[in-house]
């Protein structure tokens, strides 16, 4: 399996964030794609494989989120940047989110 894919929890509900929009960018191109996270909190294919190596950003829409749900929060958006070596290799990057703090990994 090749590409990316993210996967994005909402931990202070303990379920996964769905409908949440993310934006994905390439150092050089720009925005190359947007989706959003579906009812298990995932985007699979947010670039179906190979990826292009380079340094990319994926930007997630947390105040968009939050707002939905009347929940104050304090980042309106948190982005993760990471660099592709490697076009033949699976990247997934997953989120876990709170309304006043994240953290993100490399998963598999």
């Amino acid at each position: 399996m090749t590409g990316l894919s993210t996967h994005v929890l909402d931990a202070t509900s303990g379920t996964p964030a769905a409908g949440m929009r993310v934006r994905l960018f390439h150092s050089d191109k720009g925005e190359i794609s947007t989706a959003t996270t579906n009812d298990d909190g995932r985007i699979g294919e947010v670039v179906p494989g190979p990826i292009d190596p380079g340094v990319y950003r994926l930007s997630f829409d947390t105040g968009e989120y939050f707002a939905a749900t009347k929940t104050p929060n304090f980042y309106p958006e948190v982005s993760i940047s990471f660099t592709v070596d490697d076009p033949d290799a699976h990247y997934h990057v997953p989120l876990v989110l709170s309304p006043f703090a994240y953290s993100t990994y490399r998963g598999s």
